[in-house]
């Protein structure tokens, strides 16, 4: 019992005790902490890894399909994957990764297993860890405004092809929809995308496709077109010098007239006064047509020389009285019945316009009547200038003259619009017009416009006489009509509109390139669609310009600014402008309109398309393009790959997990 109680009473080697039963937990814990510092480092560089493969094939995929190119897209994620994260790093075993896309989004998950040091003495030998990880194509608030060559020459056939430029090019712009809007077209792209863009941005298209002219009059408000303009035009006179305006009406003359029944149901007979002598005279048949005469019907018109037959008819309704007379008592008696009918009347007027001859030269018309009220146009208006001085009806297919121009007195046009003329309103991006006509447009009428020529057949800018009818003597194409920016949420709407692209025309790449700026500048006629969402968001401004050629301009053209040889607004007036010289003239202004568009944040795209495009003209191009934003496609294939490549550089890669 002593040595009990001294053994209870000395406190001698309790720390040791005490420190060897706390040791066994602090071991957990100093393992435990070792452990966890080596399955961070493992999870966070496989999760590092796993992002870097989803996000390269996602990449690798672009607008295209996942498994496209034998599973490209997999093997690149794949690859990248094995680069960042070797098999047996850390120690550890058992790697597993897969990377799957399912509506444009590429999954990706990895696992591995880390074998335990401390943590093994309290039988947890091993550790599964596991990631997984997104990345999809999303853009930003994004407006794309394509400007499209739509020349004679995109109806030719590249060599290697095996259809017309044109087709080729619809092809490539409903590929870049599908790639950008990730919504499926009827073109055959290489994708299959079944996700729509992202609901929380917006995603605009514009089109401008060009030729010799634009297509744009009808996007206008009313207020921006003039009320009058000249023309190249004729205005048919008499023989005192005087206009003649149509024709001068003459005097209806009723050249036959036709008793028409309405049925041969005859009324009673009705006696007609009392009864007369022994024997009967029966009056003649009569007709009383008391109603009112009809509008004309059957109307036609005929010319020959200088005069003008027309014909029409009327009815009017009334009746047929038949006689007869009938012996009462020794005395006659007239008796009446009558059918119920009408008379048609045959009138025919010849009138004249004493027309003499012609006088070729520039006139003023009167060109309100296309304006309908707001940006409501009509199709056409009437003028003077039918045979003989009748009136004629000029439709208006949508093309339109530009508004004041800057002329070049020099033949050198070299360095003109650098900087751009303050003169030049024709150039100037975001001026909206005013009530001043210079800053206001013309509508473009082709019907309206002779290319005059005297005797001999020289062309001439003098007044022409002549009582013949001059050919056109200029050429004219107009192309599809542009499109404002909008949402296309279906493919069909868009694709309904590239199908109807044409080619027709002669290239002048700056109209083209100077509307597709005013349609896409969030600070001139539209700023109020443009500038920000419909939320107030910023927008990203992208514009593709494709083309399949040099510049090539015609003298005789009917252009935006008039007919070149006649009307000589960008050249100097005492000289006609050689095709040459109209060369120049648009490729220092494609310069300058490019430089514009880039100095407005608008991110520039080209495309040299075809194998007929000079080097001259390739430089041009280049220079054109925004840094590093110019391509160039032999073929349709490759034009198809090039817009594909545009429309994924403009979507922005992002992570979503």
């Amino acid at each position: 019992m002593g040595l009990l109680k001294r053994l209870r009473d000395n406190q001698a080697g309790n720390v040791l005790v005490l420190v060897a039963a706390g040791f066994i937990p602090l071991l957990g814990f100093i393992g435990g902490g070792v452990d966890m510092a080596r399955i961070y480092l493992v999870k966070t560089r496989l999760q590092h890894t796993c992002d870097a493969g989803a996000l390269a094939g996602r990449k690798q995929m672009a607008g295209g399909a996942w498994n496209a190119n034998a599973d490209k897209a997999r093997r690149t994620a794949e690859g990248i994957f094995n680069i960042n994260y070797l098999d047996g790093a850390y120690g550890s075993s058992a790697l597993s990764k897969s990377f799957t896309e399912s509506r444009g989004k590429v999954t990706g998950t990895a696992a591995v297993t880390i074998p335990m040091t401390v943590m093994v003495l309290f039988g947890q030998s091993t550790k599964r860890i596991s990631v997984t990880c997104d990345a999809e194509m999303r853009i930003p608030n994004t407006d794309v405004m394509f400007v499209l060559d739509t020349t004679g020459s995109m109806g030719s056939i590249n060599t290697g092809d095996s259809d017309t430029k044109i087709n080729g090019l619809k092809k490539a712009v409903k590929c870049f929809y599908e790639a950008l809007a990730k919504i499926d077209t009827t073109a055959e792209c290489g994708s299959s995308p079944t996700a729509s863009s992202n609901n929380n941005v917006q995603l605009r298209f514009g089109f401008v496709p060009y030729s010799s002219n634009v297509n744009v009059g009808r996007l206008l408000h009313n207020d921006w077109m003039v009320d009058a303009a000249q023309y190249q035009s004729r205005k048919a006179k008499n023989a005192g010098g005087t206009d003649v305006d149509g024709y001068k009406e003459g005097e209806a003359q009723v050249v036959s007239t036709e008793q028409v029944p309405y049925n041969m149901n005859w009324s009673a007979w009705d006696n007609v006064g009392a009864p007369g002598g022994t024997s009967c005279t029966v009056p003649a048949d009569t007709i009383d047509m008391t109603g009112v005469e009809s509008a004309p019907y059957n109307e036609a018109s005929t010319v020959s020389g200088d005069t003008r037959t027309v014909t029409w008819s009327t009815n009017q309704d009334g009746r047929y009285y038949n006689f007869q007379g009938v012996m009462t008592g020794g005395k006659c008696q007239i008796q009446r019945r009558y059918l119920s009918g009408y008379l048609k009347r045959n009138y025919q007027r010849s009138d004249a316009s004493g027309f003499k001859e012609w006088s070729y030269e520039r006139l003023s018309f009167n060109v309100s009547a296309l304006k309908a009220g707001g940006s409501s146009w009509n199709a056409a208006i009437t003028a003077p200038v039918g045979p003989y001085g009748q009136n004629a009806s000029i439709g208006w297919d949508g093309c339109i003259e530009e508004r004041q121009t800057y002329r070049n007195n020099d033949d050198d046009p070299t360095g003109e619009f650098s900087p751009i003329p303050a003169s030049a309103h024709d150039m100037n991006i975001d001026m909206v017009p005013t009530t001043v006509e210079a800053t206001r447009w013309r509508p473009l009428l082709p019907d309206l416009v002779w290319g005059r020529y005297d005797s001999a057949g020289n062309w001439t800018t003098a007044k022409v006489k002549t009582t013949s009818d001059l050919s056109r003597n200029y050429t004219y194409a107009c192309p599809a009509a542009a499109s404002k920016l909008k949402i296309y949420t279906s493919a069909n709407a868009f694709e309904g509109y590239v199908n109807s692209l044409y080619p027709n025309g002669n290239t002048y790449h700056d109209i083209g390139l100077l509307w597709g700026a005013r349609l896409l500048s969030p600070t001139g006629l539209f700023a109020s669609e443009n500038a920000f969402t419909q939320a107030g968001g910023e927008i990203e401004r992208h514009m593709v310009f494709m083309t399949d050629g040099d510049t090539v301009t015609n003298n005789q053209g009917y252009t935006a600014h008039g007919v070149g040889w006649w009307d000589r607004r960008q050249t100097r007036n005492n000289a006609a402008p050689s095709n040459e010289l109209l060369t120049a003239v648009v490729n220092e202004r494609t310069k300058a309109i490019c430089s514009a568009i880039k100095a407005k944040n608008i991110t520039l795209w080209v495309v040299s398309f075809g194998t007929g495009v000079s080097s001259a003209a390739q430089a041009l191009l280049q220079s054109c393009a925004s840094p590093n934003r110019f391509y160039v496609a032999s073929n349709s294939a490759t034009l198809i790959s090039n817009f594909q490549q545009i429309a994924d550089e403009i979507s922005q890669l992002r992570l979503t997990r």
